[in-house]
């Protein structure tokens, strides 16, 4: 459809996409809300056939997203002339700050990178022309503040809650995320050591532990490891669940695991810990209990003995995870709050406070 002179245009480059984790959720999910505003909405990836991997995995309804054959790789005045016509640049760093060229640019952060304070002449003329940074959660915000001497806006990550509901629960803990090793280890071989120590010392024979997510990108040798170590005990793993799917495991399961990070010091290196936590709010909203890694955003879902636990050491998963699932009305308590906590993180929250912010700029 021919381009009007009242559409406003939003172009968005993620250099991670064909990974389709949980930042490529948090870039769709913002060209879907524009979309629905009537915004035109322009992909910069090489490959359009990517499409309809995108909408099976997420879920989402962008159809009418472009794309766009354009790498920030090309030269300066290529790059000024073609970006120039957007009225909004949204980029995903890749720990480096980009020259941006749209009519209003936004730099978006979903690691903790630790190296921004290199070459501060050159960043700090790169950041004149970046209207706002924009990290996914506070442990984000503290280290990419503190590296560039800015403000970062928090905008925490959408979760399309809606779809996600309790349904008949079973003796199921469940663990979603990408089991690439490319960037941040989810450590799905820590939940099956401690699922192991559940059967093997506290003969929690009826229970199965359900490990799902992409392998795409790097982690087709990761799923080989995991199932060997995996067999002999009730645990399934699950390579590139879609969207429906997912939906169902998390409405089944009672507890939710998750061990990215693990061992590791966030403050040395937060880009190995997990950054927000979109999965946990799902499995949040779908009535799971969450016990996950007391490290980097998850902090800021999880409140202790509230709407979940949060662990360290393989003793305290399995410790809590036994606590939950032998205490009913305990479990019945954390499950309630968890849902109610959820919403806070709503992908409606969420796409209004990003129109919000993008028709700010523009005035």
């Amino acid at each position: 459809m021919k381009k009007t002179s009242t559409t406003k245009t939003l172009g968005i480059f993620d250099p991670y996409l064909d990974t389709l984790g949980g930042g490529e959720r948090y870039c769709l999910s913002l060209a879907e809300a524009m979309l629905k505003k009537g915004w035109k909405v322009d992909l910069f990836w090489q490959d359009e056939t990517i499409k309809e991997k995108l909408i099976e995995r997420f879920g989402l309804e962008i159809k009418p997203l472009g794309f766009v054959s354009y790498s920030p790789g090309k030269s300066l005045f290529e790059r000024r002339k073609f970006e120039k016509k957007y009225d909004v640049l949204f980029y995903v760093s890749d720990g480096s700050i980009p020259f941006m060229f749209g009519k209003n640019n936004f730099l978006h952060f979903q690691v903790p990178f630790t190296n921004l304070s290199k070459k501060p002449v050159l960043n700090s003329i790169k950041l004149k022309n970046i209207r706002k940074i924009i990290c996914n959660s506070d442990f984000t915000k503290g280290i990419i503040d503190s590296g560039l001497k800015a403000d970062s806006l928090v905008v925490y990550p959408p979760v399309d809650i809606t779809p996600l509901k309790p349904l008949k629960k079973e003796n199921t803990i469940l663990s979603v995320g990408r089991f690439s090793q490319l960037l941040q280890g989810k450590r799905q071989d820590v939940l099956i050591d401690a699922f192991k120590v559940l059967v093997d010392r506290h003969s929690i024979n009826n229970w199965q532990l359900v490990l799902a997510g992409g392998s795409e990108i790097g982690g087709k040798e990761y799923v080989e490891t995991l199932k060997n170590l995996a067999k002999g005990y009730n645990i399934l793993i699950i390579e590139n669940p879609p969207f429906a799917e997912l939906l169902k495991l998390y409405g089944k399961a009672k507890i939710f695991w998750t061990a990215s990070g693990f061992e590791v010091d966030e403050e040395k290196n937060p880009e190995k810990v997990e950054h927000f936590g979109m999965t946990t709010v799902e499995a949040m909203a779908a009535g799971c209990v969450p016990v996950v890694m007391a490290k980097g955003g998850q902090k800021e879902i999880v409140k202790e003995g509230e709407n979940g636990f949060l662990w360290l050491a393989k003793e305290e998963l399995v410790k809590k995870t036994l606590e939950i699932a032998g205490n009913g009305q305990l479990m019945k308590k954390l499950s309630e709050n968890a849902i109610l906590r959820s919403e806070a993180f709503s992908k409606e929250k969420f796409s209004e406070k990003i129109y919000q912010i993008f028709e700010n700029e523009r005035k």
